[in-house]
């Protein structure tokens, strides 16, 4: 049996346990400051680099096999029957720049829907999810053709390479893009 006056008493033990706890303790976690994110599709058509916002793509595929649409104009790559729905593909480059896109293996093919409008857009490359600071947004791009000022709405500026934000509403909502048929 211990004598009661040689164990501490019980103040000092909480003390003790406080003192050893402190010291062994972690740190609060530090307070940081989050930054404000844009996300967007990455593409590129030729050796310039887009991003549309995630809303305005619903898919992206790989080029699908297309039945020709007759006296169609040439950007308007044909139909292409993806899960039961026939869906025309355009090609971007073509409407925007008048030259074709060469199909290759890194082509694909963005699947937009406005209105009841679902078209499918050629692009040379689908470059995935990409994320911007808000401090990156710039307003104008100087490496921008002047083809696209109509269809790029902003832009993000990340070390050397610039982004533009490309609105696919802006593109299908054109009276342009809806005339499709070649003139005889």
């Amino acid at each position: 049996m211990t004598d009661v006056a040689t164990q501490p008493a019980p103040y000092v033990l909480l003390k003790e346990i406080e003192s050893r706890s402190r010291n062994k303790a972690l740190g609060l976690p530090q307070q940081v400051e989050m930054q404000r994110t844009w996300s967007g599709i990455g593409f590129r058509i030729g050796d310039l680099l887009l991003v549309a916002p995630l809303e305005e793509v619903n898919e992206i595929l790989t080029y699908p096999g297309l039945t020709r649409v007759p006296q169609a104009k040439a950007w308007v790559r044909g139909i292409a029957n993806v899960r039961g729905q026939l869906l025309p593909i355009i090609d971007m480059r073509g409407y925007i720049e008048g030259g074709l896109t060469e199909i290759e293996r890194r082509s694909r093919v963005l699947v937009v829907q406005h209105d009841k409008l679902v078209v499918g857009l050629l692009v040379d490359d689908a470059l995935g999810l990409r994320h911007f600071f808000e401090e990156e947004r710039v307003g104008g791009l100087s490496s921008l053709p002047n083809l696209y000022k109509d269809y790029v709405i902003g832009g993000y500026k990340q070390g050397n390479t610039q982004w533009g934000v490309f609105s696919m509403r802006n593109l299908i909502s054109t009276k342009k893009f809806m005339d499709i048929a070649a003139r005889m």
